[in-house]
């Protein structure tokens, strides 16, 4: 009854910090979410973001980040730049080390920006290790992009596995199974 109880306080103080986590399907543990507040809130690395993120991933703009359902730069040394905007679709899972670049540099004055589109990455996706993706790409629902991959162009059909560099469609897959599967 005292563990129940303390986990009960546990999870709403986590919820006063990141009040997403109501919202949210993904069930991170108690632990990693003190560990977030701690390092986000109370040392301020990641501190301008609205959700918790591995301290050594790096966020830029993240008011300009739709993360969907999931938490986006939880997974050790991600980079996601959002200065063009990136727009997460629904359980779109994100692996370790990998890039959202939605911002550029011209190529005759690399002092200067350009602007694009943004990154819009459909539901039920997942990113594996090391993926990067680079601005004004758009990936369709169901997309999975293999470890190392690097997307320089959109893939807005859906139901695909992309891999290589450039990433090109290497495989159609069945349309996206999504049954909870409950695990106590």
């Amino acid at each position: 009854m005292v563990r129940h109880l303390m986990k009960s306080m546990l999870r709403k103080i986590c919820i006063l910090f990141f009040p997403d986590l109501t919202t949210s399907k993904e069930n991170i543990p108690i632990k990693t979410t003190l560990k977030c507040i701690f390092l986000q809130k109370f040392l301020r690395i990641n501190s301008g973001v609205g959700w918790p993120v591995h301290w050594t991933s790096q966020i830029r703009e993240p008011s300009k980040i739709k993360r969907g359902t999931r938490f986006p730069g939880l997974s050790l040394n991600c980079y996601l730049d959002g200065r063009n905007g990136i727009d997460i679709g629904k359980n779109t899972w994100i692996g370790p080390h990998v890039s959202l670049i939605s911002m550029n540099h011209d190529v005759n004055n690399y002092n200067k920006f350009m602007d694009s589109g943004p990154i819009v990455i459909g539901d039920n996706c997942w990113l594996a290790a090391n993926v990067t993706i680079l601005s004004g790409v758009e990936l369709g629902d169901h997309t999975v992009v293999a470890a190392g991959a690097v997307v320089t162009r959109s893939f807005p059909e859906g139901d695909q596995m992309l891999a290589g560099v450039p990433a090109k469609v290497i495989k159609k897959l069945e349309t996206y199974n999504s049954e909870e599967i409950m695990t106590d």
